[in-house]
């Protein structure tokens, strides 16, 4: 019998475990350990680092437990370790047969963006300004945390068209995280008057904006203060 498979969204949130997405560090939902931190240290570069570095950069975790990630990962032979002085440099064994899959993990959070992207690219009415924000374009989110989004909108826009397209990327977000996906929905006179007003948000939105489609944050401020629509 072929199995019935259907999308998250089809069933009702209270009755089943939602599983939330890092969207900071999406390959944490594979990998849930300091390892997936020191592995996106280590495919984020081709120079050979000090333990020390690596903590550095990772952010997160201890000295002692990033060295004992390191360790573990050239014994499994994910990483290459060689000794220069009183220092161990480390780098990635980029000839692993693991190692696509490494990348491709690695690389979720660009795939999101990327695919997002695309699907604002596509839409009917074409938006003025697309944008993630918050802890998701920040990186100092985790699984509980929402995808925001700025959605800037002609004034003249059919408001059937553009809000079915908001709602399907709303979906698709979801589905593919299990994120909640919030939205911030303005009308370009309502944008300026955010910038107008000198609103604290509009700050944020230059910021820590993600660009995912239409004109540049900057580009619209201008405009907003400008203003011409």
């Amino acid at each position: 019998m072929k199995a019935n498979v259907r999308s998250l969204l089809d069933f009702p949130r209270g009755n089943y475990i939602v599983i939330h997405m890092d969207v900071s560090h999406p390959i944490k939902c594979v990998i849930p350990s300091l390892d997936a931190h020191v592995l996106e240290v280590l495919a984020g570069t081709t120079r050979p680092l000090t333990g020390r570095k690596v903590y550095r950069l990772a952010g997160t975790g201890s000295d002692r437990g990033i060295r004992l990630v390191l360790h573990r990962l050239v014994r499994q032979g994910l990483a290459i370790a060689e000794d220069q002085g009183s220092s161990t440099l480390y780098w990635a064994n980029r000839a692993h047969l693991a190692w696509p899959a490494v990348e491709l993990l690695v690389g979720l959070r660009a795939s999101l963006i990327e695919q997002m992207s695309s699907r604002v690219a596509g839409w009917d009415v074409p938006v003025l300004h697309a944008s993630i924000f918050g802890s998701a374009a920040r990186l100092d989110g985790d699984e509980n945390s929402d995808i925001d989004l700025l959605l800037v909108r002609p004034d003249a826009a059919d408001d059937d068209t553009w809000n079915d397209q908001v709602t399907a990327l709303r979906a698709w977000a979801t589905e593919v995280t299990g994120n909640t996906c919030q939205v911030f929905d303005v009308t370009m006179s309502r944008f300026a008057e955010h910038v107008q007003a000198d609103d604290p948000l509009v700050a944020s939105w230059r910021r820590d904006g993600l660009h995912l489609g239409g004109s540049s944050i900057e580009a619209l401020v201008r405009t907003a203060r400008g203003g011409s629509r």
